[in-house]
């Protein structure tokens, strides 16, 4: 699935603060991407094993919603898998549906079909609906 695009993708708290110092105008911009990557519901802040147990899930089952392109997580330095809050909210329904008696692949494409029904509904509101009027 096609996941919204991060500006926070790439970018590490550490970049920042590696060229800042305290105080510098620069050291507010690193306090700001922080602030962005800390709300960014798509920055990948979350482990395999941390996103596991946050949804109460084997690192199998994330392996395998990855295979089914439900979510695809980013990649660490050390090539480790990194998910987001968007992509937990994702895999939870998904758990969802498998815990109710759903095969992993139907769950899936239920969710896909899920999320593009709320984005044209989203869409359809903001069309019908201009903000300041």
């Amino acid at each position: 699935m096609d996941q919204p695009h991060s500006a926070a993708d790439g970018d590490t708290l550490a970049h920042g603060r590696n060229a800042d110092t305290p105080g510098s105008k620069a050291g507010s911009r690193a306090e700001d991407r922080f602030e962005h990557q800390f709300n960014d519901e798509n920055y990948p802040a979350y482990s395999m094993g941390a996103a596991a147990e946050m949804l109460g899930a084997s690192p199998a089952f994330l392996r395998a919603l990855g295979a089914a392109k439900l979510i695809e997580p980013k990649r660490s330095s050390g090539g480790h898998r990194r998910y987001s809050r968007y992509q937990l909210r994702l895999a939870a329904r998904a758990r969802e549906l498998v815990d109710q008696g759903t095969p992993v692949e139907a769950a899936c494409r239920i969710i896909l079909l899920e999320d593009q029904l709320a984005e044209a509904l989203r869409i359809n509101n903001e069309r019908d609906h201009p903000a300041g009027h």
